[in-house]
């Protein structure tokens, strides 16, 4: 599969999320109207990441858009008047709930490059009444911003779905201030995982197979620039966690599930430019 191949593919899969949410008429396929289209309630990996007073005070949307891996809102310490950015910020969850962190003083831009999300995205501000709030259209590889604008960049459950993540990273750590921070969730792996069982695992919402280990995650925000680099992990899936969701796509669940047994994770990835980089 080519890169152009992966990144419409990441796209038809978000851009039919966003219709589920938004109501759109899309024949109820097993995909669509909810269940795994919105992330919402049956995948072990994007269930119940967000504590009810920040949902509550979300338009319902936005919860229903998400398809995260963690909350990187909670654990990046944004503060009063910093300028955050999230990558591929789909119904934008993470850049509402990071403009009431930074406050009327600070800026929250998201950028996607799926036109039904950004829809979706900016309906959600306005019903949310958020002004410090900004959704740009593109990609995560290609980051529209000047250098050094931003002070934290967050994501959730995106970078593993690019494929060129060294790219990604270099533009996050180009459009970082000095001293600036990386704080995103994203799936990695620990230890070798099958080529053949990455490939059925595209099916376990699409984050499984261009996941990272988490060693080589570490070497490329390094090779990128980035000094301090963590991975706390946040969940680590068993085996039950793979049977129970792959059970119905005509797939040898428990085969799969024996070769992924704790080998899957999602994870707080933290990082930071340094203070006297260019």
């Amino acid at each position: 599969m080519s890169d152009a191949d992966i990144r419409n593919a990441v796209r038809d899969r978000y851009a039919a999320a966003a219709r589920a949410v938004s109501g759109e008429a899309c024949g109820c396929s097993p995909g669509c109207c909810g269940g795994e289209a919105t992330g919402v309630g049956r995948d072990p990996i994007t269930a119940n990441l967000y504590a009810d007073a920040e949902m509550s005070a979300l338009p319902e949307k936005a919860a229903l858009a998400s398809l995260g891996c963690g909350n990187p809102t909670a654990l990046a310490e944004l503060k009063e008047g910093e300028t955050v950015l999230d990558l591929g910020s789909g119904g934008g969850i993470d850049v509402l709930l990071s403009a009431r962190r930074v406050g009327p003083t600070g800026k929250a831009y998201g950028l996607d490059m799926t036109d039904e999300m950004l829809a979706l995205a900016r309906d959600n501000q306005r019903q949310a009444g958020a002004k410090n709030v900004e959704f740009l259209k593109g990609e995560i590889e290609a980051i529209p911003l000047p250098d050094s604008s931003v002070d934290v960049i967050i994501s959730n459950c995106v970078i593993n779905l690019s494929a060129d993540k060294d790219r990604v990273l270099r533009e996050a750590f180009r459009v970082l201030r000095p001293g600036g921070r990386f704080a995103v969730s994203d799936v990695v792996t620990r230890g070798a995982i099958p080529q053949q069982v990455r490939r059925d695992m595209l099916l376990w919402v699409g984050c499984v197979a261009g996941a990272l280990d988490q060693d080589e995650y570490r070497g490329k925000l390094a090779a990128a620039g980035f000094e301090s680099v963590d991975v706390e992990p946040t969940r680590v899936y068993a085996a039950e966690d793979a049977r129970a969701f792959l059970a119905d796509k005509g797939l040898n669940a428990d085969a799969i599930a024996a070769e992924v047994d704790g080998k899957i994770m999602s994870a707080f990835i933290r990082a930071r430019k340094p203070a006297g980089a260019a």
